[in-house]
């Protein structure tokens, strides 16, 4: 049997790719998080503080662009998995930083089966200046999305 293919204009039809999308990443953490026990943005998580040990968890936040409470919410199931440690930075006291365990370590490794393997496949493949105008169009439709719920 043929799939009937029902036109719905560009905005419509980008929304339908972006919803394919979501599920498959929604389908993708959740195999993630079966096989390697950790969800796809947990998984964001230890590899940026993997990237970047001593982070703050403000710092991280905005680098991910999401809500401190969102983080703290992750960090404190990351830190209760072991996977993740809180310390006083040695440099200010007052501070706290973000650093992994050797079994958070042991997941801050690239792999298949992981949502960034999908997404270095893609971009591997695409020349540095696609990669550039990719990643500009998504700033661009996040910040919109962002202006109308305000």
């Amino acid at each position: 049997m043929t799939a009937v293919r029902y036109p719905l204009g560009p905005s419509l039809d980008a929304l339908r790719r972006l919803w394919r999308l979501e599920h498959a990443l929604a389908q993708l953490s959740k195999r993630m998080e079966r096989r390697l026990g950790i969800t796809a943005p947990q998984r964001l998580i230890v590899r940026c503080v993997g990237r970047y040990p001593g982070i703050t968890a403000g710092q991280l936040a905005t680098t991910l662009h999401v809500d401190p409470g969102t983080v703290s919410a992750a960090l404190r199931r990351l830190e209760a998995r072991g996977l993740l440690e809180r310390r006083r930075d040695p440099r200010d006291r007052r501070r706290v930083v973000l650093g992994l365990t050797r079994v958070g370590h042991a997941l801050d490794q690239p792999g298949p089966g992981t949502v960034e393997h999908s997404l270095e496949l893609l971009l591997d493949e695409l020349p540095a200046a696609e990669v550039e105008q990719f990643g500009a169009l998504l700033d661009r439709f996040a910040a919109l999305v962002e202006a109308e719920g305000r």
